[in-house]
């Protein structure tokens, strides 16, 4: 059982690829609780490459609907925090969100403002 694993940690060690072909990248995210998953745009997913598992229609902001592709195994780490889960590519290259889910799976005390 896999469960305290890393996905990447686990691809490489059992020989599914190396560590040197494992893709990363750092970004910058808006934590957006509204949000439901983790939103990545087009040009990381190019350079990521993630497996497509489905597309879903989405909601923007503005109230438009999309239709988004749907990746998997997506490592999101925060400091000392990680979760695998799926991610919702939109298009262009609009700002990537970490919804609720991800963010329940890796419980980081984020800073807020204490409403007097």
């Amino acid at each position: 059982m896999f469960s305290s694993c890393l996905m990447e940690d686990y691809i490489y060690v059992n020989g599914i690829i190396g560590e040197e072909e494992v893709k990363r990248i750092n970004i910058s995210v808006l934590v957006d609780t509204g949000s439901y998953n983790l939103c990545i745009h087009e040009s990381i997913q190019e350079q990521l490459q993630f497996t497509i598992v489905e597309k879903r229609k989405a909601e923007t902001a503005d109230g438009r609907i999309v239709e988004c592709d749907i990746v998997d195994n997506v490592q999101v780490r925060f400091k000392n925090r990680a979760t695998i889960c799926r991610a919702m590519v939109l298009p262009g290259s609009c700002e990537p969100l970490l919804g609720a889910i991800p963010l329940e799976d890796m419980p980081a005390r984020l800073p807020y403002l204490k409403m007097l």
